[in-house]
């Protein structure tokens, strides 16, 4: 590994000083022989700087013969003798930080928990003169963070990937997460001797059963919905309107849905529980309480109750795998299909598909016209050419289009939305290498997720206790398992999106269908639930932000014989919701195969999808929308009992390329919303800060703002794809001031 920090500040042009840099490296690189080098991405290795090269070149240097390092086909930097690491790779696909905080300084500030030194780009070239140390700290700064970040984060996450994917670091570090899963499923697979099947290809102009050209065609995702706005502090009651019969209905399954929470998600059997009766009478008398009084004004408990792991938990509950969607021919054609079997699982899904208003009969007479007319020449001066001599996607894209030209003339549109419910069988014993493969996963994770948690907490003690070397391993043993689980994390959550990837061996877009259809399904159920005893906020993909009074059941301490585990803490939300989709979303038809020579399988009751607490927190912020009747999905502020930031989705402030007056606005009034004893408070609160700003806004800045902190304010970065060229005959904000460069002497500084 190197690292080189800049030691000293030349003062010559800047051709000069790219020469220098480029004879700077290689007589380190033969003396210390690193293994890996790293990059966010650092100029002298020039990994997406190619006019760093291309300058050497210029001058009589090759950057190959100098250091090792050429470009590939990709784009990339490598070399045979080291590991190019580019921490911006890591960032930005594993570090799970908006897409507006990817640059250095923020990962730094999110991950390192410092802020690096920063300079205005524009005094860079005065600073060189004037201040060359101030410029030194900021490059050395700039090193240091890139060294730590990826000491910290990316060297054992990728290493710890390394295990687990077939593949060298470079690959690891930059293919896409679908990538990594299919190479790891083609190993599987070996071991399982399964042939790999071809590549999914896409089919042209396809029709539906009634004879409809599709232009496209997917599933239903997931269910998100907003369902209140306004401000929830667990210290400002609020009103409650409860259903009495949902406490009945609760009250008459307080010693099942304990039974279940201590046998099948806690693993202890009843018989060593020693205060069982105790907490169900608690847990009783606190709904009755609600119960008697349904209508009431208290405090709220805001927790977020979600699934954990869900899809991968539902792949792994109804043995969901690609190659187990069958149909009646294959069941037909089965050995296993004898009377009385009860290895077809049948799931619903719902389709969504564009498609044409024109028939069959008319598409044939389309096709029929096309086969009559001449097209351009492949080749410049070449002739005309046919329509069968065209490529199949060429002939696909001329049907389309003549086909929407005449939908367009005579059904007025050119596509409509077509949604249906689907059912798919599910082959109960088909090979299982795929679901194996997700179990193994899961387990694995679940496995580092806890010894983190154990670490986690000897750190605390380690702290506690003073012993500073206790400290650092502690620390190291913490990143360390830490990493872990987020690498497997990582690969967990592709199986689902793996099954929809274009050009996927094992695709399937009834398995992804029915994935999110029973994720919906279940998110759905416990909003029902939630909805009678006290207030749901948002639905989430996987979960459901709600409030509940003060006085709801929550955690109960259960004593137990058992020395490993002697106290056992149950949250009644979790288990109340457990219960429900034991009963709802139970597999009773799972198959394992136990004995591969006669190939006899075991039927067993299946179900891995349990709810999980988190919170209480103290406030949730949910902002209302301008238009009267609509909610805002996935724009809500939930702040922790500290007072920190525990969750922040859809603001402006995460999104890159906004207005930077919008940003320090959402900053400074979120701290607002924590101020006050009442909601009048904390409206008063947050007027005084919009207040100000709008005096900002009516002021044009003048007056309350330095003119540098006006132009921060009113700046915002943009980056256009594809090229400027494109957008040419545009008229917003972003071509327009990229064109304005054009017009300085310098050629080279944009293109068009």
């Amino acid at each position: 590994m190197v690292f080189f920090p800049l030691s000293a500040i030349f003062s010559c042009v800047w051709s000069q000083a790219l020469v220098y840099c480029a004879q700077l490296i290689p007589p380190h690189l033969p003396h210390h022989s690193p293994l890996i080098l790293i990059s966010f991405p650092l100029p002298l290795l020039p990994s997406k700087r190619p006019f760093v090269e291309t300058r050497a070149a210029h001058h009589g240097l090759n950057m190959y013969r100098e250091i090792g390092f050429q470009k590939d086909n990709q784009g990339e930097y490598r070399a045979s003798q080291a590991i190019h690491m580019d921490a911006f790779r890591w960032v930005k696909r594993d570090s799970y930080l908006p897409v507006g905080s990817h640059n250095l300084k923020a990962a730094a500030k999110a991950k390192l928990g410092y802020d690096p030194v920063e300079l205005d780009p524009e005094e860079m070239c005065r600073m060189a003169t004037e201040e060359s140390q101030t410029l030194a700290t900021y490059s050395v700064s700039d090193a240091v963070a890139t060294y730590y970040l990826y000491m910290k984060y990316v060297h054992p996450f990728i290493f710890a990937l390394c295990t687990i994917i077939p593949m060298e670091p470079d690959e690891v570090l930059r293919k896409g997460s679908g990538t990594l899963c299919e190479a790891l499923l083609m190993v599987q697979a070996y071991h399982a001797n399964i042939v790999f099947p071809n590549k999914q290809e896409q089919v042209f102009n396809k029709l539906t059963d009634d004879g409809h050209v599709m232009d496209s065609e997917t599933y239903v995702g997931g269910h998100v919905e907003a369902l209140e706005s306004g401000v929830f502090r667990s210290d400002i009651p609020c009103r409650f309107k409860m259903n009495p019969a949902a406490f009945d209905f609760l009250l008459q399954r307080v010693e099942e849905t304990l039974r279940h929470a201590i046998e099948e998600e806690e693993k202890i059997p009843l018989e060593q529980v020693t205060n069982f009766n105790e907490v169900c009478d608690e847990i009783k008398k606190k709904l009755l309480s609600l119960k008697e009084v349904p209508n009431r004004i208290e405090c709220p408990l805001i927790y977020h109750l979600d699934v954990a792991a869900m899809y991968p938990n539902i792949i792994l509950t109804n043995r969901l795998q690609p190659s187990a969607m069958v149909d009646e021919a294959t069941c037909a054609a089965c050995d296993f299909n004898k009377p009385g079997a009860n290895c077809q699982r049948k799931m619903s899904w719902q389709w969504r598909g564009e498609i044409m208003p024109a028939s069959r009969s008319e598409f044939h007479r389309i096709q029929q016209q096309l086969e009559s007319e001449k097209f351009p020449p492949l080749f410049p001066n070449g002739r005309p050419r046919a329509f069968h001599e065209l490529n199949l996607e060429e002939q696909a894209r001329h049907e389309k289009k003549r086909l929407g030209d005449y939908c367009r003339r005579a059904y007025k549109k050119v596509r409509q939305t077509k949604l249906e419910e689907r059912v798919t069988t599910i082959c109960q014993r088909e090979n299982s290498f795929y679901v194996d493969t997700v179990r193994a996963f899961r387990d694995r994770r679940y496995e580092f997720k806890g010894l983190h948690k154990v670490w986690k907490k000897k750190l605390s003690a380690a702290q506690e206790s003073g012993d500073a070397a206790l400290v650092k391993r502690c620390k190291n043993m913490e990143i360390l398992y830490d990493s872990l689980q987020l690498a497997h994390k990582c690969i967990l959550n592709s199986f689902y999106g793996y099954v929809m990837r274009k050009g996927a061996r094992w695709y399937s877009m009834e398995m992804a269908g029915i994935v999110c259809y029973t994720g919906a399904n279940i998110i759905t159920q416990a909003r029902e639930i939630v909805e009678q005893i006290g207030r749901p906020l948002e639905l989430d993909t996987d979960g459901i932000w709600c409030v509940l009074p003060n006085t709801f059941p929550e955690n109960f301490v259960v004593k137990t014989s058992n020395e490993k585990k002697p106290k056992v803490t149950i949250s009644y939300p979790g288990a109340m919701l457990n219960i429900m989709v034991k009963e709802g979303f139970t597999n009773d038809q799972y198959q394992e195969l136990v004995d591969p020579a006669s190939l006899t399988y075991e039927t067993r009751a299946e179900n891995s999808i349990f709810f999980e607490v988190d919170g209480p927190y103290l406030a949730m912020i949910l902002p209302a929308s301008k238009e009267e009747g609509k909610k805002l999905k996935k724009r809500y502020a939930v702040f922790n009992e500290d007072g920190s930031l525990a969750e922040l989705k859809g603001f402006e402030v995460k999104r890159r390329g906004e207005l930077q007056l919008i940003k320090i606005f959402q900053s400074s009034v979120f701290e607002a919303f924590l101020k006050g004893t009442t909601l009048e408070e904390v409206y008063d609160s947050v007027a005084k800060v919009a207040d100000y700003w709008l005096d900002v806004l009516y002021s044009k800045v003048t007056c309350l703002l330095p003119t540098c902190q006006t132009r921060n304010c009113l700046s915002s970065s943009r980056r256009t794809a594809p090229c400027r060229g494109s957008w040419r005959t545009m008229a917003s904000r972003s071509p327009t001031p990229s064109a304005r460069p054009s017009v300085w002497p310098s050629s080279w500084v944009t293109r068009w």
